[in-house]
């Protein structure tokens, strides 16, 4: 499995924790050891930059996704052979705010995040309420899985 992940930004990341979550998620969307995944944490003014540059929105956003071999998630049976899924990028800080939006704390967000990027780097949207209802349920069960399992 080729996880990499990156911190580019001016706050401090668990990095190890984030391929420990992407590795569980891949086992989880059956993909296997030869899909490529790179993360990379940016500070708000180049998430601005990416945000302004791919979606025409200004601001800093939470995190974005960009596709490479548009996989899709395998079966057990038949698990993602190889490739490169893509890079997902985050912004510790509106993450940040988020969290404290949202009662919980930053990691939380975070992983919540990257989790969503992978879904995203898998084909799963939520442009559509059935859509959004698939996609934050997975996401919500595989973060909540993943959180249950490093306390064990």
């Amino acid at each position: 499995m080729s996880i990499e992940v990156l911190n580019e930004s001016s706050v401090e990341v668990e990095l190890e924790e984030f391929v420990d979550c992407a590795e569980y998620v891949f086992k989880r969307m059956h993909l296997s050891d030869a899909v490529e995944l790179a993360v990379s944490f940016v500070d708000p003014e180049p998430m601005e930059k990416l945000h302004l540059q791919w979606l025409d929105l200004p601001g800093p956003t939470d995190v974005m996704s960009f596709p490479m071999d548009e996989l899709r998630p395998g079966t057990q049976t038949s698990p993602v052979a190889e490739g490169t899924l893509g890079d997902i990028v985050i912004c510790p800080q509106v993450a940040a705010e988020q969290a404290l939006a949202a009662g919980h704390a930053q990691i939380e967000e975070m992983l919540l995040l990257e989790v969503h990027g992978i879904l995203h780097l898998l084909g799963y949207d939520h442009a559509e309420p059935e859509d959004e209802k698939v996609m934050f349920g997975l996401q919500r069960r595989l973060l909540l899985e993943y959180l249950a399992s490093r306390e064990s």
